[in-house]
């Protein structure tokens, strides 16, 4: 079973909105063979709980604009991992230690990765002082 055309383009406009709010190490994982309830994987890290909640609610807003339906959200309130379901693609946005810690890319190292190269170095470039 292939990524479904609806889901990559989540995929897209998540991965560009998570690059927009300067999360890192951001990766989309193919799990369409693999899971009934998701077609893809999206992961990134953020440093703090105050960016991972705007990594979630700029992720969330883009795809809502874009005519996608995020169905659920958990794990706001800590911020340490939290998790977005939206026609088909989970994101998981974590804080490095949480990220490292559960490995997700370590579960799911035999599926293919999603090229999402274009989306992530469209991001602002960070501003220094």
């Amino acid at each position: 079973m292939a990524v479904s055309d609806t889901v990559l383009s989540a995929v897209h406009v998540a991965a560009k909105a998570a690059a927009d709010k300067l999360s890192e190490d951001i990766v989309a994982i193919d799990v369409s063979s693999r899971l009934p309830f998701a077609d893809a994987f999206l992961l990134a890290s953020a440093d703090t709980d105050r960016q991972v909640k705007a990594v979630v609610s700029a992720v969330e807003d883009e795809l809502r604009e874009a005519g996608f339906s995020v169905q659920r959200r958990e794990g706001l309130e800590a911020a340490t991992w939290v998790a977005v379901e939206a026609d088909g693609l989970m994101v998981h946005v974590f804080q490095p230690e949480e990220r490292h810690y559960y490995g997700l890319e370590r579960l799911w190292k035999d599926c293919p990765r999603i090229d999402i190269s274009a989306d992530i170095q469209t991001a602002p470039a960070a501003v220094t002082a």
